[in-house]
């Protein structure tokens, strides 16, 4: 139903047409939408809003002691160089670059860990 409806319009709370809506959401409103269904020749109005908040950790995708594939070309001489510093083995059967995570971690060479 709503995917079939376009949005005209979408204000953020504080913009003009809210106070109504902000004084009874208060700072759980995020945003109020205007969406329009043809076919019915209605206007519907939407809210969105703040149902719960929790902290959270950032999960850590691998631990500094895991070894992960890295991908650098043959041409790129200063990341291998970098790659061998860090204690980095090549595998010419896979032609990637095995290394402890912890090393290349916050490096240009963490972009290059072979997904999946």
């Amino acid at each position: 139903m709503l995917k079939d409806m376009k949005t005209q319009t979408h204000l953020k709370p504080g913009q003009r047409g809210t106070k109504r809506l902000v004084e009874k959401y208060g700072d759980s409103l995020l945003c109020i939408r205007y969406r329009y269904d043809e076919s019915r020749g209605v206007r519907i109005k939407t809210v969105e809003i703040i149902v719960e908040e929790k902290a959270r950790k950032p999960s850590l995708r691998f631990r500094d002691e895991d070894i992960v594939p890295v991908i650098v070309a043959y041409t790129e001489k200063a990341l291998r160089d970098k790659l061998k510093a860090a204690g980095g083995r090549w595998d010419p059967e896979e032609k990637v670059w095995h290394v402890a995570y912890g090393t290349i971690r916050g490096t240009e060479l963490e972009g290059r860990i072979l997904k999946g």
